[in-house]
């Protein structure tokens, strides 16, 4: 007898998938995108390295006359002295400055006559003015020690020599003091200016006798040694031309003249003979090996930099080297040259050596060697950019070519090169935004920016700092600021086709609603550059599969539809026109083939396509517009797994996904039937991804009864049922799926009887039940369908199978054993979402209507008589 509620479950309807329309769970929700939708995945779009390092590539738009070039000649006489004077030396004759005829005849209104020598006791007041004078200037009250007329009047003095008035030392020309006695030095050794500017002591009417002069190949352009005396009346003209300074304080003094000096014993012991080694030039690992020495004394003597008295001999000496022409021994002259912090053309000029060092790629050894990469860097950070656009272009472009050297990455991100390459970005479009217009290399300068940041976010590290800096936005900015530059739209479209690869930084950039219609933009503005627009398809793929949100967003932006159609067209006119031009050539392909530029695009359209149909409100829209089916249905007509797999694959998931909508206007209903003539060329192939797509189709398909008629007639189930055998759980359960769907037909039941079909289901329910409870449930719901008429559990599943299912069932729906098999909690969980909600209510159904239906009494023999 049958207990009430049985009978209830007697009377149920037979199973469909869908079920009937209801408030859905989530494990609803999940299995329903299980069985019918689907997001689509591909491969990133493809960026063949370049055979040669250069600042633009093959494929720039840029054309050779409108870039800059990446190979010049680079030459010593290229580079400027400090005091722009020619490398060789050679000096010019001072100008003879003549003294005025005077105007008056008395000697205190014309400062310029010459006067007789002073008596000694004038001197002496002289010398005391002249102390008390220093004293001022130790103030920050530097005065001229006399007037002068109205055309000299901006000559500012400065003091030259040192004196470093430290925390109680006071150094004058070369001799370090106490304070007091540096006061009483001066007060008995009275300054004169000299022509240079600086000072000299005078003893009476006697010149201070300095150290004797160094030679001529170390000595500083117009070095004192070399130079006359003149007197502190006769200013250069360059002077003159000069306006006055404001004074300087004490301590900015002090700083200025603690920078520029070098001590005498430190410069001539240790820094000399390496300058010797260096002018010798007889071997190239001798050089090289000076050079490291060098900038290791200069380190240690804290003389890097540009502001120390000598640094002009050091510059003189390595731009000479510049000519010798080998790699390494340039990189090392590099090296110091920019820790000497040249600028100007001498910047640029050696950022292009760097450059075209860096343009080997067998010299990527020495820059690792040197560690010259910080020095570029910091070229970046803080030298101007609009002063310097032509060196930061050669600069970058170096370091453009390192970052596609894995091995640079990590110590380019640890040394701040995100920041700084962020930092321009951010420059550069605030100065664009401001103006409407780009500056001479600017752009260029852009375009190998963004070319090296497409290489850094290939690092988990750069990934993250380009997410808390925020930049997504600011990308978005310049792309929409330079949408007409196919090289940086190309470069930006890079950076974020890497980005996007990772859910994060997909997740950041859906949420920025802006970057749909730029996208959009650029498809339209961009139609024809094959490497651009399918990098932004395969971007707005990503996007749309990730999140509903980002579906809604594309969708309702003006024109999305009809975009991605209009390419859509294009792209598969071309490819329809190069394969009949193939096949009229008897050129046929071998496979496996990569895809085609043309069949690449199709690829990412489809997807986008797959995607966005997901969301509940543009699903119906789709599967009901006539050029959405008609061009995906061309697609599956004139292209085999053969020709292109992937685009064959996808067209059949996106159909898949449209024909879960069940709506009345759906194009895809009208056209069912050819689908499924379509569909049947793939479930013959020995492609088992697209035979695993064909039958989810069908799963859909198969909730129509013309459907159904056709599956049987052309044996279709037969194929189905021998798939329960692939010991593959998605093959089994879409399979599963279309049996259960024709097994709505009490006239069609018969047909799981064929080819050991309620065997086959039992097999997979033992063998995937407890990993699987979803499958366990498509089972479940089959065999309820299979069992509606039930008389007798033995003669409707044979004996055997009805024992089986029996043992399965019970032990299947104790909890305890169910649910003991995964140690991981959030999997656990999961299997018991579905186990409760689709498998435990479907199971107890099916195992009270065999138990109902079974006897465990044997029969009784029959009498023999």
């Amino acid at each position: 007898m049958l207990s009430s509620s049985d009978k209830k479950l007697e009377k149920l309807d037979p199973f469909y998938r869908p079920s009937v329309t209801k408030q859905k769970t989530s494990a609803e929700i999940i299995s329903e995108a299980r069985n019918a939708l689907r997001t689509l995945k591909t491969q990133r779009p493809f960026t063949p390295q370049e055979d040669q390092r250069k600042l633009f590539g093959p494929s720039s738009s840029r054309t050779q006359e409108n870039r800059p070039p990446s190979s010049f000649s680079l030459h010593a006489s290229s580079f400027e002295l400090p005091d722009s004077r020619p490398i060789s030396g050679a000096r010019l004759m001072p100008l003879e400055l003549k003294p005025k005829v005077p105007t008056s005849s008395t000697a205190e209104e014309d400062p310029y006559l010459p006067k007789p020598p002073l008596d000694p006791a004038k001197i002496r007041r002289i010398s005391s003015a002249r102390a008390r004078l220093f004293r001022a200037a130790s103030h920050g009250a530097l005065l001229p020690d006399r007037s002068l007329p109205p055309a000299e009047s901006k000559k500012t003095i400065q003091c030259k020599e040192t004196i470093m008035m430290g925390e109680s030392l006071v150094k004058i020309n070369g001799i370090y003091l106490t304070e007091p006695n540096a006061i009483d030095h001066l007060k008995g050794h009275p300054l004169q200016q000299t022509y240079g500017g600086g000072f000299r002591e005078i003893k009476g009417q006697e010149v201070f006798q300095e150290t004797p002069p160094l030679p001529s190949h170390l000595r500083r352009v117009g070095d004192p040694g070399k130079r006359r005396t003149r007197a502190s009346s006769c200013p250069s003209s360059s002077d003159l031309s000069r306006p006055e300074p404001k004074a300087v304080s004490k301590s900015n003094l002090k700083e200025k003249d603690a920078e520029i000096e070098v001590d005498e014993v430190f410069w001539n012991t240790r820094i000399v003979p390496i300058l010797h080694e260096l002018e010798k030039e007889e071997n190239i690992g001798t050089v090289c090996a000076a050079c490291t020495q060098l900038y290791h004394v200069l380190e240690e003597g804290n003389l890097l930099g540009n502001k120390f008295k000598r640094r002009g001999i050091l510059l003189k000496t390595l731009y000479k080297l510049v000519d010798v022409g080998s790699d390494s021994l340039s990189l090392k002259l590099a090296k110091l040259i920019l820790a000497l912090k040249v600028s100007r053309k001498n910047l640029l000029n050696i950022c292009k050596l760097i450059f075209k060092i860096s343009r080997n790629e067998k010299n990527d050894s020495l820059f690792q060697n040197d560690n010259i990469l910080e020095l570029l860097l910091e070229v970046l950070r803080s030298e101007d950019l609009r002063t310097n656009t032509e060196a930061f272009l050669y600069c970058m472009g170096t370091i453009k070519f390192l970052s596609g050297n894995p091995r640079f990455l990590n110590e380019m991100i640890s040394k701040g090169a995100v920041e700084i390459l962020l930092n321009l970005i951010k420059q550069i479009k605030d100065h664009t935004g401001q103006h409407g217009t780009c500056p001479p290399n600017l752009d260029h300068l852009l375009v190998q920016i963004t070319a090296t940041l497409r290489n850094l976010v290939d690092s988990s590290l750069a990934r993250n700092k380009i997410l808390n800096a925020c930049a997504l936005p600011l990308l978005c900015t310049v792309l929409g600021q330079y949408i007409g530059d196919k090289d940086i739209c190309t470069n930006i479209a890079r950076i974020f086709s890497k980005l996007t690869s990772y859910r994060d930084c997909c997740a950041a950039l859906a949420s920025y609603s802006r970057c749909y219609a730029l996208f959009l933009t650029l498809l339209d503005t961009h139609q024809k550059k094959q490497d651009l627009v399918i990098r932004i398809v395969f971007i707005l793929g990503n996007l749309t599969a990730k999140n509903n949100q980002a579906r809604e967003h594309f969708f309702k932006e003006k024109g999305s539809i009809q975009t991605l159609l209009s390419l859509f067209q294009m792209f598969y006119q071309s490819d329809l026109q190069s394969q009949r031009l193939g096949c009229a050539g008897g050129g046929q392909r071998t496979p496996p083939r990569p895809p085609s530029e043309a069949e690449d695009v199709l690829i990412k359209l489809t997807r986008v396509l797959a995607n966005i149909a997901i969301h509940p409100h543009i699903g119906p829209g789709l599967a009901a517009n006539q050029q959405v089916v008609e061009l995906l249905l061309s697609m599956l007509e004139y292209k085999s797994l053969d020709d292109c797999e992937e685009l064959v694959i996808n067209t059949t998931a996106t159909i898949n996904n449209l024909s879960f909508y069940q709506v009345k206007n759906s194009i895809i209903h009208d056209k069912k039937l050819h689908i499924a003539e379509l569909l049947l060329k793939l479930l013959v192939s020995n492609n088992m991804d697209g035979i695993l797509e064909a039958v989810r189709v069908f799963g859909n398909l198969s909730q129509d009864h013309d459907i159904c008629n056709f599956i049987v007639q052309n044996n279709i189930h037969k194929f189905l049922i021998a798939l329960l055998d692939a010991k593959h759980q998605d093959i089994c359960f879409c399979a599963c799926g279309v049996l259960l769907n024709l097994t709505v037909d009490k006239d069609k039941r018969i047909i799981l009887k064929e080819g050991g079909g309620i065997k086959k289901l039992v097999d997979c329910l033992r063998d995937f039940g407890p990993n699987d409870w979803q499958l366990a449930c498509l089972v479940c719901k089959t065999l309820w369908n299979f069992s509606e008429n039930i008389t007798n559990a033995s003669s409707c599943f044979g004996d055997e199978d009805t024992n089986t299912l029996l043992a399965l069932l019970s032990s299947f729906l104790d909890e305890e054993l169910a649910l003991d098999g995964s140690s991981d909690q959030d999997l656990k969980n999961y299997h018991k979402i579905h186990w409760e909600t689709e498998f435990k209510p479907v199971a107890k159904q099916l195992l009270n209507r065999i138990q109902s239906h079974h006897t465990f009494l044997e029969p009784l023999p029959i009498p023999s008589f």
